[in-house]
């Protein structure tokens, strides 16, 4: 069985030699991060299930964790335990495709619940292709990738897709749109 680099998902960033993704500083066994979110998570003034909270992630494949953590917290944090595994699901499977386009670059995330309806969104910084065929090729195989994120959002009766970043924005934002 042969493997492939990280970058391979985008044949520009293969032939490039994009970097791979940076590892994390090791911790040395300890954890600064508090082991019980919930209690900061809850909303404060508004009324219960209403969510907006978005983040910055590393390049990193370890980010797709980290991402399932969050958004698993502040739903559970807003009363929103019903979306849990397919939002952590998505999430975590948008992220993972969007370090491999662009490793080494930051990914931003956000999660919005209001009329019914969770909203996700993943911005990631892969470089647009001057050769059409070079975009069609990295779209179809970013899409192929997607397959799983792709079956749980159809089963939720939801919607998803992926578009240039809107200027002066650069990179691709993928979003889906899951209904209650």
């Amino acid at each position: 069985m042969r493997t492939y680099p990280l970058a391979r998902l985008c044949p520009v960033a293969a032939e490039s030699g994009m970097p791979g993704p940076s590892p994390y500083p090791h911790s040395g066994g300890r954890s600064d991060v508090r082991q019980s979110p919930g209690s900061y998570l809850h909303s404060k003034g508004r009324s219960p299930g209403v969510l907006a909270m978005g983040f910055t992630l590393p390049g990193d494949v370890r980010s797709a964790s980290i991402s399932r953590t969050a958004v698993g917290a502040g739903l559970a944090g807003h009363g929103l335990g019903p979306y849990v595994w397919p939002t952590v699901h998505v999430v975590s499977e948008l992220v993972a495709v969007a370090v491999r386009v662009s490793p080494g670059k930051e990914v931003y995330v956000s999660v919005r619940h209001r009329d019914d309806a969770l909203r996700i969104v993943v911005w990631d910084q892969h470089p647009q292709h001057a050769d059409p065929d070079m975009t069609a090729l990295c779209g179809a195989r970013r899409r192929r990738a997607l397959w799983l994120m792709e079956a749980v959002v159809d089963d939720w009766g939801g919607k998803w897709g992926a578009c240039d970043a809107p200027s002066p924005h650069r990179g691709t934002k993928s979003w889906v749109a899951l209904p209650r």
